[in-house]
Formats: structure tokens, C-alpha cells, sequence
């Protein structure tokens, strides 16, 4: 198994210009294309990359709505898709039916293979392309009809296929139709240049929310407020610290309501806020600290925790629960505490209160492991040396 940047062949020969179509739901925000823009940015003149997203779609917020973007180094492309109020069973119009026709080299689908969405996009790649698609399922489960026959038919067609995580891997590897196919790492990446340390901002977010920049260390959250995301296990934790601290929850969820009658409890010191994706990184460069303590439960556990590497970036430390992903995610840049134990949590985090010194260290290693592992070129280079070994094996088989 390899960190971002490799696969599981080796160096090859990249052809002139490849053409490249990637389609998913979530590349209807904006913020959500920046794989398909940095892949474009790292092939250069060498490969065409072209985006299809819904025209619009109903999201966990809301209606979202297609909009391009003026910096875009690939094509963004907005087509119909129908029933997006289930993410299992939409579809996509005949749009974008006709757009596979254009002689792609490669096909990438954003999209799980047992919904029907990714079993369509399958079904309409022509055979001279190279198909692959993301997997993020990191508990194996067995679906049933028809989910079971849109994964089967979508492994069926697909060349090879990319997971989100080690632990997803560990999960897929030897489960029929994947075993049999050749496979990438494909994580999320952190946009190192929004993401990054910023004194400034440390101080005016603080300020902002009517605290002094130099009081008791700023725990920080950021997420669904949701149980299985530890929330209730968190508030417990806080309460039993003896070292003085702070603490700043950003996100918003069906929980929102019982943190806010937890913090109303803890004379000033919390602080609730929901905030724009552009709005984040001045608020993570206001924590002294991230916490993840992800709980799993019988049909989820933590697929990745985007929160780690956006706090590895501003050169935040981290502390994550053995949940899924996040240990892979975390390696040796930050400390991983046992899920659900408290007198782990709570001896982590009264140590990292009380030492300024070892914050910094876990941050200096965040920051280098976001910069080596995690910055989006080099997760696109992985994603698109992928793409050229599927595209040359497709095309010397004929």
C-alpha cells in the first residue's frame, strides 16, 4: 500500500494529449472540482480535463446550483439530472450521454459503484475508454437489489478503481470484483495556499468572538454535529479537564440545539459558529488545538476527516480517534486516542493544554505531513499517472 502519488503499477510513458471526463454529484459546489482542476493544472498541455456536475442538486443544505468558476484550469460542463433527492437512485439526462461519446481516453465517476448514478455513467462509457470510479466504503455491506446489480455491473466495466483510504482498502481488497482489479489511493486533498498558519487571523477570529488572543488555549471542532461524530463524548471530556481551556465548535447539525445548552453552562468559554467553506481557515488558525473523536457505529465509521488535514495545514495539532480513516490520516503528525475513552482523551489533552512547546512540534509535523502527502498536486499527479496506466492498458488490449 502506498501514501497519495502511487499505484499500484509503476512509471510509464504519457501520451500527447489525453482526454479526460470525470463526472460526479459533488462537483456541483465549486470548492468540490478541485481534483478535476488540479489534475488539468499538473498534465498541462498534455491532458484535457473536462467536469460534469447536475445543473443542480439537492445537497444536505439545500438546493445547490451549477455555477463555473472564472479560474478554472478545466472545463466545468452542467448537465440535467433527475431525483437527486436520493442519492442512491438519481440519475443523469441523456446530456450527458452524448458527452461520453466525444472520444474520451479515460472516464472517471465520482460516484459510490452501487448507486444507480455510477452504474449509468459505467454503462455508457464506450469500451475504447478506460473506466474507473472513488470508493469511500469502508465497512463492507451487502446491498440489496438493485443496488447489488448496479455495483456488480458497475466492476463489471470498470478498468480499475480508486479508494478514499487505507481503510477502505483494507475493507474492498479481496471483495469479489475488486480483488480482480487494479487499484489507487485517492484521497482528498488541502488547498495549501487558503489552508495555511495565519497569525492574523488567529488574532481577528478571536477577537471577533469577544475573546483575548492570549487566553486559555482554543480547542477547536469542526464537522456535523451529529452523535456519531463524538460530540456527546467531547462535551464529557471538556467537562472533566483540570487545565484551562476554550472551545470553538464550527459546523452545524441536528445536535446543535443540546451543544448550545452545554456551552451556556461554561460561563463564556464556548463559542458555537457556522461558517462558509472560504470562512474556515481563519477559523481553524484560531485553534491551539483540533479535535476528532469520531465514534463508530454499526453502519458508519469516519471515511476520512477532511477537518485533520485542513488543521495539518495551518500547522494546528490534531488529536483523532482510532475511528476508521482517521488513524491512516494522522499517522505520526498528530496523537491518536482510543474512540470513547475518556481517560485516554482526557491525559491528551491535559498534556498538550499545559505544553506550549509540544503543540508546536505536532503542528510543525501536521504541516510538513500536509505539504509531503496531502497538498492537491500531489494527490492529482497519483490521480492522473491512474488514469494514463488504465488509458495504455485499455488501448494495447484493444
Amino acid at each position: 500500500m502506498q501514501e497519495p502519488g502511487g499505484s499500484t503499477y509503476g512509471p510509464g510513458p504519457v501520451a500527447a494529449r489525453r482526454r479526460l471526463l470525470t463526472v460526479g454529484h459533488s462537483y456541483v459546489i465549486g470548492v468540490n472540482r478541485r481534483l478535476a482542476h488540479e489534475i488539468a493544472v499538473v498534465g498541462g498541455a498534455k491532458v484535457e480535463v473536462v467536469c460534469v456536475a447536475p445543473q443542480r442538486y439537492r445537497a444536505d443544505l439545500g438546493w445547490a446550483r451549477f455555477a463555473p468558476l472564472a479560474d478554472e484550469a478545466c472545463r466545468a460542463v452542467g448537465v440535467r439530472a433527475y431525483g437527486t433527492q436520493s442519492p442512491h437512485l438519481f440519475g443523469y439526462g441523456l446530456e450527458l450521454r452524448t458527452l461520453l461519446r466525444a472520444g474520451w481516453d479515460s472516464v472517471f465517476a465520482w460516484e459510490e459503484p452501487y448507486v444507480l448514478a455510477g452504474a449509468q455513467i459505467a454503462a455508457w462509457t464506450p469500451p475504447s475508454a478506460a473506466f474507473s470510479f472513488l470508493t469511500f466504503q469502508n465497512l463492507r455491506k451487502r446491498y440489496p437489489p438493485p443496488f447489488s446489480w448496479f455495483e456488480r455491473y458497475t466492476l463489471e466495466r470498470a478498468d480499475g478503481w480508486f479508494y478514499s483510504g487505507h481503510s477502505v482498502f483494507d475493507v474492498q481488497r479481496a471483495a469479489p470484483g475488486y480483488r480482480e482489479r487494479p487499484s489507487c489511493l485517492g484521497p482528498l486533498g488541502v488547498d495549501l495556499q487558503l489552508f495555511r498558519p495565519d497569525a492574523d487571523a488567529r488574532r481577528r477570529v478571536r477577537v471577533g468572538l469577544g475573546w483575548k488572543d492570549d487566553g486559555p488555549p482554543v480547542i477547536g471542532f469542526v464537522g456535523r454535529f451529529v452523535p456519531e461524530k463524538g460530540l456527546h463524548f467531547l462535551m464529557r471530556v471538556l467537562d472533566a479537564l483540570k487545565q484551562p481551556w476554550r472551545a470553538l465548535f464550527l459546523g452545524g447539525g441536528v445536535l446543535e440545539g443540546e451543544l448550545r445548552r452545554w456551552a451556556r453552562r461554561q460561563d463564556e468559554r464556548v463559542r458555537i459558529v457556522s461558517a462558509a467553506h472560504d470562512q474556515v481557515p481563519a477559523y481553524v488558525n484560531s485553534f491551539d488545538l483540533l479535535c476528532a473523536p469520531s465514534e463508530t457505529a454499526r453502519h458508519w465509521r469516519e471515511q476520512f476527516g477532511r477537518m485533520l488535514i485542513e488543521a495539518f495545514a495551518c500547522g494546528v495539532p490534531v488529536i483523532g480517534s482510532d475511528s476508521g480513516e482517521i488513524p491512516h490520516v494522522i499517522a505520526d503528525a498528530g496523537i491518536v486516542a482510543r474512540e470513547a475513552d475518556e481517560a485516554a482523551w482526557i491525559q491528551a489533552l491535559e498534556r498538550l493544554l499545559g505544553d506550549a512547546s509540544a503543540r508546536a512540534e505536532l503542528g510543525a509535523r501536521g504541516l510538513g505531513r500536509a505539504t509531503k502527502v496531502y497538498a492537491w498536486p500531489v494527490v492529482a499527479r497519483g490521480y492522473l499517472d491512474f488514469f494514463e496506466r488504465l488509458a495504455t492498458a485499455r488501448h494495447r488490449n484493444g
